[in-house]
């Protein structure tokens, strides 16, 4: 019988259609259909609120960082402003290192004491590679020391595609990233410090008499746009993360070596666009919200409030908004005793039998065990009718051996000793 030959254009449809169609969520970059390519090497859009991925190209693809970097090196220092261990109004004193630190500058002098807080606005509108060491030394006391507790950092956040070397983002061997790790931190980023925003929506800075630009056009060509980074190296490419808020929504855009500023801005917004014009977010339920009760057994109390674990939101879009729901997977009963803040079960949000968010579902309360009596009763009612009748069966067989124990016993006849 002859073989069947199929055309490689045909066989190809057929293998992307299946991969479509056994898609389980919409979470993951890789399965999300293309409606148009992106001129870069790597791209992303992911919504701020929900951290779904509406849109990747590549998006796991390692990639030479370039000033990326220095978006994890605001984060850490962010972090020690909240810690307490630093305050914006503290003055850094500039090393010669720094001071001698090459590309982009924000020109900062050996030997001076600089504000941290303009130290952030020159990391963060002119992307100072100058101003990045030193405040690594402020806060680490040396540049590696610093490169040590960002990949911590790094670790902490899930970035699975990530490895730094450098506070800046110069060029060094073996590092990389992604631009789904990108747009994960930059989630997480804007989501703990959205004061951090104030500085990178600057479309300047001025340091020593130098007034420079932010390098982010995208300032200018949309009001909606409020950062984040720029990047660039001759070997990594043109990148750009630009994130942007309209009303409630808010996402961000990831572009990793593009060709070109100009390709990179327009494959941004392009991005950005796509998202508000397609996408919308519906909320379900707010994160602390009680969702469920169960009953508890061999507790002080019998029913435990059940809350949401985190907000209740996804994003869809616009034509599926109508078809999101929400189911509670809880245990047919709970054992005392519970802790609060226990997970407890999960709330499935779902659109068209697709699962979009699993979030746990947390005690709202804390029930101790109850004493030994109340849980005896409270294990005899838990007994199934097949174990109820075995322990009635066990209960009156041993009844019956016991009474006729003492029948026999008193039937037994007695032995009479002789005088």
């Amino acid at each position: 019988m002859p073989g069947i030959r199929i055309q490689p254009v045909v066989l190809i449809s057929i293998l992307s259609i299946v991969m479509l169609l056994s898609s389980p969520q919409l979470t993951d970059a890789q399965q999300v259909p293309h409606p148009f390519a992106v001129a870069a090497q790597s791209a992303v859009l992911m919504d701020a609120n929900s951290g779904q991925v509406l849109y990747g190209q590549d998006p796991h693809k390692r990639m030479k960082p370039a000033s990326f970097v220095k978006l994890l090196t605001l984060f850490l220092i962010f972090d020690s402003i909240d810690q307490g261990q630093i305050l914006l109004e503290d003055t850094v004193w500039i090393s010669k290192k720094a001071w001698r630190t090459g590309g982009s500058k924000m020109f900062v002098r050996a030997g001076t004491r600089i504000p941290l807080v303009e130290l952030i606005k020159g990391i963060a509108v002119v992307s100072g590679n100058d101003a990045c060491v030193a405040v690594a030394e402020f806060l680490q006391g040396s540049e590696q020391a610093f490169v040590d507790r960002m990949n911590r950092k790094s670790r902490e956040l899930g970035l699975e595609d990530s490895k730094f070397q450098t506070v800046n983002g110069w060029p060094a061997q073996e590092q990389y990233t992604s631009a789904m790790d990108m747009a994960v931190l930059a989630r997480a980023y804007v989501r703990t410090y959205p004061q951090a925003l104030e500085y990178h929506r600057l479309k300047e800075f001025t340091h020593e008499n130098i007034r420079q630009r932010n390098r982010n056009v995208l300032l200018w060509r949309d009001p909606s746009v409020d950062g984040l980074k720029t990047g660039h190296t001759q070997e990594a490419g043109f990148h750009l993360l630009g994130t942007a808020k309209r009303g409630e929504q808010r996402f961000i855009a990831v572009v990793m070596g593009a060709e070109s500023e100009a390709i990179r801005e327009r494959e941004a917004r392009r991005l950005l666009n796509y998202g508000f014009r397609n996408f919308v977010a519906v909320e379900l339920f707010q994160k602390g919200e009680v969702l469920a009760q169960l009953s508890v057994w061999k507790g002080v109390e019998g029913r435990l409030d059940l809350a949401a674990g985190e907000h209740g939101v996804v994003t869809v879009p616009i034509s599926q908004q109508e078809e999101v729901s929400w189911r509670a997977e809880i245990p047919e009963r709970l054992m005392a005793p519970v802790e609060r803040g226990q997970t407890v079960g999960h709330v499935l949000i779902t659109s068209n039998e697709k699962v979009l968010k699993d979030i746990p579902l947390l005690a709202d309360g804390e029930i101790p065990a109850a004493g030994f009596f109340k849980r005896t009763l409270h294990a005899i009612a838990l007994l199934t009718w097949s174990q109820a009748k075995l322990l009635i069966f066990t209960f009156l067989l041993l009844s019956a051996a016991t009474g006729l124990f003492f029948y026999l016993k008193q039937r037994r006849p007695r032995r009479w000793r002789k005088p």
